[in-house]
């Protein structure tokens, strides 16, 4: 395994990978030089400097993950990614602190005129009346975003005796009025309100000039507006303009449309009140130090086999989703494994049926992991990611049922799969804490532990078949770990089923004896990813 970092990342991260891939650090590249690069890498870690675009992705036919050190990732074609199988991850939580407090600086700072009064008296001036400023105490912080950051944006300004109105389509009224701030569904009533407004949401195709010559006209006169967010969610010639008629009394910006080259903004030059950094929202000691941590430390989870917790591309696998059903996981993963190999190939139809506790949770995290299990075995780099993908360009409809109705189990989870020869059910549950097991399979109950070799053995139900089946795997060298045999539930006919796990792999010939013995009944070698 290897992995490539580029851009300025904490060499912490290095050190969390070492044992599970050799680790090379280098400056940021072009477009052309990483994609000739990356071919030889598992996983890419970058910052804001690189811009990983779909040249470079499709030329990463080892590259399984990209970790962004830090929130944003629009600098990543996550569309690209997805397509091409590679998961996206990114720090949402570690610089958390630090852009909350960038921007209370910027708000404050503005607010009391400090860059300018600073360069003033280091000129050996004395200007006290020129910067004499306002107070933010009893004013109204206007927050667009009421995530991680803007909630403690929010709660810093609440404390200095400000106001707060919240406008985010993604939160609650009453999570909002919880902390004492005040919730307004529309941003018609939003703007009118705010003698301060700051920014606290992704840039998407709904907030890009979100801050526009029309909406700055329906703010209140004089209002101060500060954005540590993203570049491009503020029209920034509109901002110079309402700053230069003072409408806007002063702003203090963090992020630009045109970064790194700043003398390309509209803003650059501005001789009004305005307060300009570079990009220093995360920019802390701690907080480097930590998304390096975090995001290093989803590279050798996902390497290892595991699963990230902060997926950009992967919703179902956000940990507030996954944590409850992480241990149906494997389950489901090899569910969808064992039902695909007791089946035709030309698939139909997936259907997920769930019981008990699981039927109170999103299962998510489980259709993804037995869509990944359904595919693995006929598809090239299946993985959490395309998955889904997958079935949905192969035109395989996925269905989901959930009963709470009394269960056997904590909880337990069917998978139907349809083909054009008639269908396959397999059922795995939770028999007590930590202890999955496939429970049925097609119309026989059992309960048993999935393993990576596995024998299906359908068979008439007579004495010594037990005994020529363990005859002939031992001429293989072939050890029983495991051995169940169970008889269908209607119990109509005189056939059972043998459940063997095994050690090693079966050989065609080997499977060509064991269905030779007289009243063997197609049996079949599965193998599973457990």
């Amino acid at each position: 395994m290897k992995v490539l970092i580029t851009d300025k990342i904490n060499e912490a991260a290095g050190k969390i990978l070492e044992g599970t891939a050799e680790v090379e650090f280098i400056p940021t590249l072009s477009e052309d030089e990483l994609a000739e690069k990356i071919k030889d890498y598992d996983a890419l870690m970058i910052r804001s400097q690189t811009k990983v675009t779909r040249k470079i992705l499709e030329a990463g036919k080892k590259l399984k993950i990209v970790g962004r050190a830090g929130v944003g990732v629009d600098n990543v074609d996550i569309e690209a990614a997805t397509q091409n199988g590679i998961i996206v991850v990114n720090s949402p939580d570690g610089n958390t602190n630090a852009a909350a407090e960038h921007t209370l600086a910027l708000m404050l700072a503005m607010s009391r005129n400090i860059p300018a009064a600073a360069a003033s008296t280091k000129e050996g001036k004395w200007e006290r009346s020129k910067f004499t400023g306002v107070e933010v105490f009893g004013k109204t912080l206007g927050i667009i975003g009421f995530g991680k950051i803007g909630q403690h944006v929010a709660n810093v300004a609440l404390s200095l005796g400000m106001k707060v109105v919240v406008s985010d389509p993604y939160t609650t009224k009453e999570s909002v009025e919880k902390i004492g701030a005040k919730y307004t569904s529309s941003l018609d009533e939003f703007w009118s309100q705010c003698d301060y407004i700051t920014i606290h949401t992704p840039k998407t195709k709904e907030t890009t000039s979100l801050i526009n010559k029309n909406t700055l006209n329906r703010m209140k006169k004089g209002v101060r507006i500060i954005n540590c967010a993203r570049g491009g969610i503020i029209d920034e010639a509109a901002l110079r303009e309402a700053l230069e008629s003072g409408q806007v009394a002063s702003a203090a910006i963090d992020v630009y449309e045109t970064e790194p080259d700043i003398t390309a903004s509209p803003l650059y030059g501005c001789e009004k009140n305005i307060v300009m950094t570079p990009h220093l929202g995360a920019s802390t000691t701690e907080a480097q130090f930590n998304v390096a941590i975090d995001v290093a430390e989803q590279i050798k989870e996902v390497l290892s086999g595991g699963s990230a917790k902060a997926a950009i591309n992967i919703p179902a696998l956000k940990s507030d989703v996954l944590e409850p059903v992480k241990e149906y996981m494997q389950l489901s993963e090899n569910l969808g494994e064992l039902v695909k190999q007791l089946s035709s190939d030309n698939l139909k139809s997936i259907n997920i049926s769930v019981n008990g506790n699981l039927a109170e949770l999103n299962i998510a995290p489980l259709e993804v992991a037995i869509q990944k299990g359904i595919f693995s075995s006929s598809v090239e780099g299946v993985n959490f990611v395309n998955a889904p993908l997958i079935a949905k360009k192969r035109g395989i409809n996925t269905t989901t049922s959930k009963s709470q109705t009394d269960c056997t189990f904590i909880g337990s989870i069917s998978v139907t799969l349809s083909t054009d020869k008639g269908e396959n059910t397999v059922t795995g549950a939770l028999i007590a804490k930590n202890m999955p097991r496939i429970v049925r399979i097609n119309d026989y109950n059992m309960s048993i532990e999935a393993e990576k070799h596995m024998l299906l053995i359908p068979h008439e139900n007579k004495p010594g078949m037990v005994a020529k089946v363990a005859a002939v795997i031992g001429e293989y060298n072939i050890n029983i770990n495991r051995m169940q045999v169970a008889q269908k539930s209607n119990q109509k006919d005189n056939v059972s089923i043998m459940l063997l796990t095994i050690d090693k792999d079966v050989t065609n010939e080997a499977m060509e004896k064991i269905n030779n013995i007289d009243g063997i009944q197609n049996a079949q070698y599965i193998k599973l990813n457990a």
